[in-house]
């Protein structure tokens, strides 16, 4: 009978995609949005509708899902792309993060909590779902200059927040009377094996791409080296999000056929998107908010500042200085779930004084921000002007 129920849920899940889809392209709702308030009615938190030995494969699906992702994502990072938009992508990505960052910290550390403790939540701050942000834009069918910048920055973001974050939990360290030197040396090495392994990965894998079976790319020779990519890196110890974007840059600039491997995996990214954001709405902790209080509510506020500050200031500063919709990318940049969480669950084994406020807030936010979010990514998109124009995809090579 297990295996009866968790047929009926995946097929049921199916079909509420497809439903929030339609209701998405009809409402204008991010249905990234709907599939997390699905997942958080049918789950343990309200209707409890779904079998265990399906919510257990949630971290499996999360992987699987993210993973691909984060290969689309590296196919955005191409050479054109680098050329066209590249500094304003380092430069907006590295204004919102530091910027959010300091204002975080300095925000908390004014309310008095403990210096180690802001600086651990404010490096928290800087993560974000990239996963949330792309299905936005794939849904907003969304195409421009805007669009391309925001594809960079959430495909780079991460690895300047987990740079960030090792700096910060090593001062946190410090303050506390540990030594935070073997965090500097954890990111150093997630941060550049990632790349490397991407890169390793990347680069037979877009000579060969065509080639091992004469014609197209296959969709198993692009899930083979999505799957083997995020593999590796997990048995490495390694960022599995950074070495599939990697490996996707790699692939996208060195391919012989430069677009094909990616819109083999987005043929089929849906239904594993579908299963990862409803399993992660059920996995949310609605009653967490209320135990946020003062800190997570300073939390909440100072993190929408710093964003809105960093990224104006940073379309403010980068080529083209000056454009009308400079602050529009602090507001793409609010969704915010597993990179954030996985960094909480490291600091508080690292700061254990400090456990319960540390997942508390960010239990607490996560909630906030995955579902007002994606609302807001949509609003920026369409205050930009560029919802509704990319052009249809078809097979041809870029």
């Amino acid at each position: 009978m297990e295996i009866a129920h968790t047929l009926m849920a995946i097929g049921a899940l199916l079909l509420i995609g497809m439903l929030a889809d339609e209701i998405g392209h009809r409402t204008q709702l991010p249905r990234v949005t709907l599939l997390i308030l699905c997942g958080l009615a049918a789950g343990p938190a309200m209707l409890n509708l779904l079998p265990d030995n399906l919510t257990a494969l949630y971290d499996t699906l999360s992987v699987l899902a993210l993973s691909m992702v984060a290969f689309l994502l590296g196919g955005k990072l191409s050479r054109v792309h680098l050329r066209n938009s590249g500094s304003a992508v380092a430069i907006i990505s590295v204004s919102a993060v530091v910027a959010t960052a300091a204002i975080v910290f300095s925000g908390l550390w004014l309310l008095g909590v403990p210096a180690a403790l802001a600086l651990v939540l404010a490096a928290l701050a800087t993560a974000t779902d990239p996963a949330a942000t792309n299905d936005v834009i794939r849904q907003d069918k969304a195409s421009g200059p805007f669009t391309s910048i925001l594809s960079g920055i959430v495909a780079v973001d991460d690895i300047w927040g987990i740079l960030v974050f090792a700096l910060c939990l090593m001062g946190a360290q410090a303050l506390t009377g540990g030594d935070g030197s073997g965090a500097l040396l954890h990111a150093a090495w997630e941060t550049a094996g990632s790349i490397l392994l991407g890169v390793f990965i990347g680069l037979p894998a877009g000579y060969l791409s065509g080639r091992i079976k004469p014609g197209d790319p296959t969709l198993a020779e692009a899930l083979g080296i999505v799957f083997l990519t995020a593999g590796l890196a997990l048995w490495l110890d390694l960022s599995f999000l950074l070495a599939g974007i990697a490996c996707g840059a790699t692939v996208v600039n060195s391919g012989r056929h430069h677009s094909r491997p990616f819109h083999e995996i987005e043929h089929v990214e849906w239904p594993f998107m579908i299963f990862f954001f409803v399993l992660a709405g059920a996995s949310l902790e609605p009653a967490r908010l209320w135990d946020l209080g003062l800190l997570g509510g300073g939390y909440i506020v100072l993190r929408l500042v710093g964003r809105l500050v960093g990224g104006w200031l940073g379309g403010r500063v980068s080529p083209g200085a000056g454009r009308k919709d400079s602050y529009l990318f602090g507001l793409s940049l609010l969704p915010q779930a597993g990179v954030a969480l996985g960094m909480a669950l490291v600091a508080a084994e690292t700061l254990p004084q400090f456990r319960s406020e540390i997942l508390t807030v960010i239990i607490g936010s996560t909630v906030v921000f995955e579902l007002v979010g994606p609302a807001l990514t949509h609003q920026a998109l369409r205050l930009a002007g560029e919802t509704g124009k990319a052009p249809p995809e078809d097979d041809t090579d870029t």
